[in-house]
């Protein structure tokens, strides 16, 4: 569990500002030992913040999950849940954040950006379907907008997902589950013309526990050439997703506590929808003398047609209000960035440059009504392109042995071209926003590092209410954050980090439940204290605890009041991991959120949530293990969401009821698992 890597000095002081540095560079033959605990890569020397860090791949094999999007509550702190069926977008929760499908939270893999702006559904949409959690090497995580790399959405943090270079072997893996859980991967690396080609294909059923089965089908299939290393040389990765599935949304808790509804009914049967995605990506890593370049190049295309009926029969009695978000999606990007070491006056100096240019076509994206999945009147129909470039530098200076700091600016530029179905609404709109960051670090001292941090960021808002004639939205919204932390080793085995941080935002985006869409608030203020740490108690027993604590608050007033609907106080996880025990191997997984405000007066809050996943796994042979998961081990009835909003069911008065709408977590489940390599 303990293993020791070595980064030049000059790397050791910036590792996190490039995952790439390497070693054995002129002028720095000064090196530092950097240690690697457990499953994670957070040891003192390794990043510029406290919030901070990196995960592997062990964690991931080893830790049980229910959907492939928990790949973010790796996270510490993130909470990751789902409002509707598997094939759409999960829902996020970082920071006091209720981030909607991804809003304010930025996710890559392998330099594609994850995030949908202006998307049928919501701003900032993230499904992560399309990955295969086997294919991934590490997540590197961030949080706040202190980082010049990270632009778009990425004000409460951002997530880089690395796809594995080589795998040490083939696998093939089956698993089975109650409700009609049925998923197949394999996985393999063959070395092909003085490099390596990485594959999987995934193949996955499921009905779940709904009383209208969900009837998920997804295929997942990566093709991935690299050649060089992961610090010099390039790839070429191809990527396909198919996604198909019905939903069971959210229900009014006042017909499941009057016994209209079990709490796995549906009211509308025919709510659900398709999805895909296919990719081409390219990245080039290039080191010289005491440089890296790096660029990465993508383009995607990508559709959603998704059914949903949150209000029931409450605007149209007879055939209900179901209504259809639907889009067509055409994207491509570069990204570009040179970094190189040095010196002034005998301090150690790195200096970073880089661009991020990209551009969106949907044609269409629109909103219908529709009964039963067949489509109606056209609420709105759009063709928009949304086109936007970064640049940014970035110095580091280790001003002392024990002190560094790191100084970076942004600059982004934004056009929004829309041609929309509503008359007077096409328009264009352009707009800049300029992003200076502020890191100083302090230490290490006694193994204890001390960091202070600053910085602005913004979100992009939809094209189509930047482009609209009458009352447009902001193009881009302004954050602010500043951040104070320490990281410790001093307790042999444990890594500890401790941060205290603050965000304001000049523009809320909040999710209304009863539209399934995202509209521009009001400014807000958050603040919080977060408690990460990770213990290999004994090489087979490594324990992950995690605790953050967040207060969210409107900045305008409103006689509605000043609480944020959806906004998330308290989080818990716990992990306890064996590995390395025999044959055997194994570990648990709780987690703990707390009650959200679901009006702005705070007068109605969600119930709580605590879930326990447990898993245990026996290696039959060198070649062949077989794994047990549970999910949701107590049993517990809680829920994955929860919004107050007006809907109305057949029988119920004219103008419709206001009521708590709520997600089930699933219940208690089984899946094994036979995975064997080849």
């Amino acid at each position: 569990m303990m293993s020791k890597k070595h980064c030049p000095y000059v790397a050791a002081l910036l590792c996190a500002t490039s995952a790439y540095a390497g070693a054995g560079e002129p002028g720095e033959a000064r090196l530092t030992s950097v240690t690697v605990v457990g499953h994670y890569d957070n040891a003192v020397g390794t990043s510029d913040a406290a919030s901070e860090g990196t995960v592997t791949s062990d964690l991931i094999r080893n830790r049980p999950a229910l959907r492939t999007g928990e790949l973010l509550e790796f996270v510490p702190g993130m909470i990751v849940t789902q409002h509707s069926g598997d094939g759409k977008a999960n829902q996020y929760f970082l920071r006091g954040f209720n981030l909607d499908h991804g809003t304010d939270f930025a996710t890559h893999v392998d330099g594609m950006p994850v995030n949908m702006r202006s998307h049928a559904h919501g701003q900032g949409y993230t499904d992560l379907g399309f990955l295969i959690p086997e294919l991934v090497q590490r997540i590197e995580y961030k949080k706040g907008p202190y980082f010049a790399s990270e632009g778009d959405f990425s004000s409460a943090g951002s997530a880089r997902m690395r796809l594995a270079d080589r795998l040490p072997n083939g696998t093939a893996t089956v698993s089975i589950g109650e409700n009609g859980y049925r998923r197949m991967v394999v996985t393999d690396s063959v070395a092909a013309r003085d490099g390596n080609v990485v594959y999987g294909l995934e193949v996955h059923r499921n009905r779940g526990p709904w009383q209208t089965p969900e009837d998920l089908r997804k295929y997942n299939a990566t093709v991935r050439y690299v050649h060089g290393s992961s610090s010099d040389g390039f790839s070429l990765t191809a990527m396909a997703y198919r996604n198909t599935w019905k939903a069971t949304d959210q229900v009014p808790l006042r017909a499941v506590e009057g016994g209209q509804l079990g709490r796995f009914d549906g009211v509308d049967a025919s709510d659900g929808g398709a999805s895909s995605r296919y990719s081409l990506s390219w990245a080039l890593r290039k080191r010289g003398a005491g440089s890296l370049t790096e660029v990465d190049a993508y383009a995607v295309a990508s559709s959603l047609d998704l059914y949903s009926n949150f209000t029931y029969f409450l605007d149209n009695p007879d055939d209900g209000d179901q209504f259809t978000q639907s889009e067509r999606r055409r994207m491509a990007g570069l990204n570009a960035a040179h970094s190189w070491t040095g010196s002034v006056n005998g301090l150690a100096m790195r200096n970073k440059v880089g661009l991020q240019a990209r551009a969106d076509r949907l044609a269409p994206v629109g909103l219908y009504q529709s009964v039963q999945r067949a489509r109606g009147a056209t609420v709105r129909e759009d063709r928009l392109t949304e086109a936007s470039a970064g640049v940014y530098v970035e110095n580091t200076i280790a001003w002392l042995p024990a002190f560094r700091s790191v100084a970076g600016v942004r600059y982004d530029r934004y056009r929004f071209d829309v041609d929309s179905s509503i008359g007077g609404n096409p328009g264009r709109a352009s707009d800049g926003i300029a992003s200076p960051k502020l890191s100083l670090v302090f230490g290490p001292w006694s193994k204890t590092e001390l960091f202070v941090n600053a910085g602005k960021g913004f979100h992009s808002n939809d094209a189509r209410g930047v482009a609209q004639a009458v009352d447009p939205v902001t193009p881009l919204v302004a954050t602010r954050g500043i951040e104070l932390g320490a990281r410790t080793e001093i307790v042999p085995g444990l890594q500890s980090s401790l941060a205290l941080w603050r965000l304001d935002i000049d523009s809320e985006l909040l999710f209304i439940g009863d539209v399934g869409d995202t509209e521009a608030s009001r400014a807000s203020s958050r603040r919080g204290i977060e408690w990460n740490n990770h213990y290999v108690a004994a090489p087979w027993l490594l324990f992950d605890v995690d605790l953050a604590v967040s207060r969210a608050r409107f900045t305008q007033p409103d006689p509605a009041g000043p609480r944020i609907p959806g906004s998330l106080g308290k989080v818990a996880s716990f992990g306890a991991t064996v590995t390395g025990l025999g044959r055997w191997s194994g570990g648990v997984q709780a987690r703990y959120f707390g009650p959200r405000p679901l009006v702005e007066d705070g007068s109605v809050k969600s119930r709580s949530t605590a879930l326990l996943y447990g898993r245990i796994g026996y290696a039959v042979s060198k070649a062949t293990r077989i794994s047990l998961d549970v999910f949701n081990l107590l049993d517990r009835q809680a829920s994955d969401v929860d919004y107050l909003y007006r809907s109305r069911l057949r029988g119920e008065e004219a103008g419709g009821v206001e009521d708590v709408h709520f997600h089930p977590v699933e219940p208690r489940s089984v899946r094994l698992t036979l995975a064997h390599n080849f």
